[in-house]
């Protein structure tokens, strides 16, 4: 079992909605771009990213990414999603950079998983981060690593922080210099220090499973 750990809601979100900048606008993607390999192919199948009824959408299928045009560094990002049918996969990258590093597939990056279930778990892509009890949570040290085949994923802190199926979870990724801490409706579910990366675009998968997101917003850290 891990341990919970609770971080009063407000300490969230005391500033986010005053001072946040919307990534999503609610109406389009601009901003953003995707990566998806199977569009090179057969240009004429689905995109998986879409706006619907004011919602931002990934479908899941094909596989892909949508990323900002932008990089940002030293930020609080506030994403409030729900899978919208079937739970399943998805995730938040930062720090991305570089396309296709991994499997063919994903960006150079630090993934803060959404999985049903494992929300809150850290997956390392061609980058790298530290956290306490390291082995205990990444398994063996010998099986460490970054590419294909390697221990990459470091276990979330918490079970029980996301809402049931249907409703709206809070997720809130802080990237201050080299440390990423991550809150999941109110708890705090995972902290790594010593990232080999402090800076970047952020991206959104389709990875399997419908996902809606109804806000993603960034407040700058810099002059705090």
């Amino acid at each position: 079992m891990k341990h919970l750990l609770i971080i009063p809601f407000l300490f969230l979100t005391f500033s986010l909605y005053s001072q946040s900048i919307p990534l999503f606008d609610g109406k389009s993607l601009d901003g953003w771009y995707m990566d998806v390999p199977d569009l090179e192919n057969d240009s004429s199948i689905r995109k998986p990213f879409l706006v619907r009824d004011g919602l931002l959408v990934s479908l899941g299928t094909p596989n892909g990414h949508l990323l900002t045009d932008k990089e940002y560094e030293n930020y609080r990002l506030e994403v409030e999603y729900r899978f919208a049918g079937e739970p399943g996969n998805c995730g938040v990258l930062v720090h991305a950079s570089g396309s296709r590093n991994l499997y063919k597939m994903f960006p150079k990056s630090i993934e803060v998983q959404m999985m049903h279930e494992n929300a809150g778990d850290f997956w390392c892509i061609v980058e790298d981060i530290q956290v306490p009890d390291m082995e205990a949570r990444r398994g063996p040290k010998e099986n460490w690593g970054i590419t294909e085949g390697k221990g990459r994923r470091i276990l979330n802190l918490t079970d029980g922080s996301e809402k049931p199926l249907g409703e709206w979870n809070q997720m809130v990724i802080e990237c201050r210099a080299d440390t990423i801490t991550v809150w999941l409706n109110g708890d705090l579910v995972n902290k790594g220090y010593e990232a080999t990366a402090t800076k970047g675009k952020i991206a959104l998968q389709a990875e399997g499973a419908e996902v809606e997101f109804r806000k993603v917003a960034l407040e700058s850290l810099t002059d705090k």
